[in-house]
């Protein structure tokens, strides 16, 4: 199965981690909780936690909004998810 999310971002397109000057959940620091690992929403480009992060609040973020695909935020890491089609892909 193809996932047409992650097909339609390249490199040149995605909400890069470059952009942050500061790594952090910004839902996890409105609650004083912590995070695993960070993830970028690239349709709106929110900086959220991972699944296995407590909250979990990029995948609530999926569920809330349909913003289907995240990127990790992770240094040295260069991969995309798709919550909707649950494949990965990397660039």
């Amino acid at each position: 199965m193809t996932c047409e999310h992650l097909n339609n971002l390249t490199a040149e397109n995605l909400i890069s981690k470059a952009v942050y000057p500061v790594f952090r959940c910004e839902e996890c620091m409105k609650i004083n909780s912590r995070w695993v690992h960070l993830r970028i929403c690239q349709t709106c480009g929110k900086m959220l936690c991972c699944d296995s992060s407590e909250h979990q609040h990029a995948r609530r973020h999926y569920e809330a909004t349909s913003h289907a695909v995240v990127s990790s935020a992770e240094l040295g890491e260069q991969w995309l998810w798709c919550f909707a089609d649950e494949q990965g892909k990397d660039y």
